[in-house]
C-alpha cells in the first residue's frame, strides 16, 4: 500500500490519477489532496477518498472549504506554503506533482528534501530548474519518475538496459490541432480553436502549449534532465496517430518504442506502481485496425516556439526559466484574447533576449529570474 499526495487533484492529471487509485484500492491510498481554486470539486474528492489533509492554494476560499468538510475528519489548510509543507508529511510515500506551470517547483524541492518518491507530471519544474532538481534528487537519493506519456515511454524503454549507451531519444508529438496550417492561418486562430486537441484530453494551458508546439519543446528540456542526455541527442517527430509515445535509439542502431492507446491513466498508473505493472481496464491498441503509423519532421518555421525552447535548452542556465515564465504570461494573454496566437512567440523571444543570463543559478536566482521574466513579458505584450 502506497500513500499518495496529489498536488493539483482537480486538474486533468489529478482527476485521472484518482481514477487509477479508485481502481486499485488495495495498492494506493490518498493521503493528501491539493487544488488552486476549485474548492467544490476538491471537497467532493475529499469526501470520496477521505485523505488525511487537503489544501486550497487560494487562501480566500479556506472558510468555504472548511465548511464543506465540516462533517469530515480531514485537516484543512490554505496557501502556497501549506502545499509545500504537506509534501513533507511522514505518512506520504509518493508525491504526484500535477500542478500547472512554475507553481510546482517549490513543492517538488521540498518533497525531494523530505525523501519522497516524486511522480512528476509538472514538466515546468525540470524546464525551470532541471539541473537543481537533479542535484537535489541525487543528494537525497530520491527517485523522480516521469508521468508525461512521452517521458514515461522513454523510461519504460530504458528499463532493463542498465548502462547501455543511448544514441538519441525520439519524442513523438501529435502535431496538435493546427498541423499542416501556415502562419497566415495561425494569425487568426482563436482560443476556442486552439483548445480543440485532436487526441489528448488535457488542461487549458497544456492544450495551448501543445497547439503551439511549446509543449514539445518543454518535453525536450525535461528529457535532457530526466535521462542525462545533451540537447543534440533529442529528436522530435510528429506522429498524428499518438500510438507510439516515444522511442529510444541505442548506439548499435536498435530502436525501442513504447506504444499504447492515448490515455494518460497508463503512464500515471505506471509511475505510481513502479516497478510493478498492475492490471487495468484501459483500452488496448487494436493493431489490426491501425492502417498506418506515420512520422514527419515538425514545422519549426511555422511553429517557432519549438525552436525557442530548443535554443533555451542549448543556452542552459536560467534561460529555460525565462522561457517558461514568458510562455505562461503569453498563454494567459492569448486565452484572455489580449494577444494573438503568433504573438506569443514574439513575446517569448523578446523576453529570452532581455532577461539577464546566469550560467549556474541557485534556487533564489531561479525565483528572481522568474519574476524578472514575467515583468519583461508583460511589458512586451502590447509592444
Amino acid at each position: 500500500m502506497k500513500n499518495i499526495a496529489i498536488l493539483g487533484s482537480t486538474g486533468s492529471i489529478g482527476t485521472q490519477a484518482l481514477q487509477v487509485i479508485a481502481a486499485n484500492p488495495e495498492h494506493f491510498r490518498v493521503e493528501v489532496l491539493t487544488a488552486r481554486h476549485q474548492v467544490e470539486l476538491l471537497a467532493r474528492q475529499a469526501i470520496r477518498f477521505k485523505p488525511n489533509m487537503v489544501v486550497i492554494a487560494d487562501e480566500g476560499k479556506y472558510r468555504e472549504l472548511k465548511e464543506l468538510l465540516r462533517d469530515e475528519y480531514i485537516k484543512v489548510y490554505a496557501g502556497e506554503d501549506a502545499i509545500a509543507q504537506v509534501t513533507e508529511t511522514a505518512s506520504v510515500d509518493v508525491v504526484l506533482v500535477a500542478m500547472v506551470g512554475y507553481s510546482g517547483l517549490l513543492p517538488t524541492t521540498r518533497a525531494i528534501r523530505a525523501g519522497k518518491t516524486i511522480a512528476l507530471a509538472n514538466k515546468e519544474t525540470l524546464v525551470v530548474a532541471g539541473e537543481l532538481i537533479n542535484r537535489l534528487a541525487t543528494l537525497h537519493r530520491t527517485p523522480v519518475l516521469p508521468v508525461d506519456s512521452e517521458h514515461s515511454a522513454i523510461f519504460q524503454c530504458l528499463v532493463g538496459e542498465g548502462d547501455n549507451p543511448v544514441e538519441k531519444l525520439i519524442l513523438t508529438a501529435s502535431g496538435g490541432p493546427f498541423r499542416g496550417k501556415d502562419r497566415a492561418f495561425l494569425e487568426r486562430v482563436t482560443p476556442a480553436q486552439a483548445l480543440q486537441h485532436p487526441t489528448w484530453n488535457m488542461g487549458r494551458k497544456v492544450t495551448i502549449d501543445s497547439a503551439s508546439l511549446m509543449n514539445k519543446g518543454f518535453e525536450a528540456i525535461e528529457a535532457r534532465w530526466l535521462f542525462d542526455v545533451s540537447p543534440s541527442q533529442i529528436e522530435v517527430l510528429v506522429h498524428p496517430q499518438s500510438i507510439v509515445h516515444s522511442m529510444v535509439q541505442f548506439v548499435d542502431g536498435s530502436v525501442k518504442a513504447q506504444m499504447g492507446t492515448p490515455d494518460m491513466r497508463l503512464p500515471i498508473q505506471y509511475a505510481l506502481s513502479y516497478p510493478d505493472r498492475l492490471p487495468s481496464d484501459i483500452p488496448r491498441v487494436d493493431f489490426a485496425a491501425c492502417r498506418s503509423l506515420s512520422f514527419e519532421k515538425p514545422d519549426a518555421e511555422t511553429f517557432p516556439n519549438l525552436s525557442l525552447a530548443l535554443e533555451a535548452a542549448r543556452r542552459g542556465g536560467n534561460c529555460p526559466c525565462a522561457l517558461n515564465a514568458a510562455n505562461e504570461i503569453a498563454v494567459e494573454a492569448f486565452l484572455d484574447e489580449c494577444l494573438s496566437f503568433t504573438g506569443m512567440s514574439r513575446v517569448i523571444e523578446q523576453t529570452m533576449d532581455t532577461v539577464s543570463y546566469i550560467a549556474t543559478p541557485s534556487l533564489e536566482e531561479y525565483i528572481a529570474t522568474d519574476k524578472e521574466a514575467r515583468r519583461v513579458a508583460r511589458e512586451r505584450l502590447f509592444n
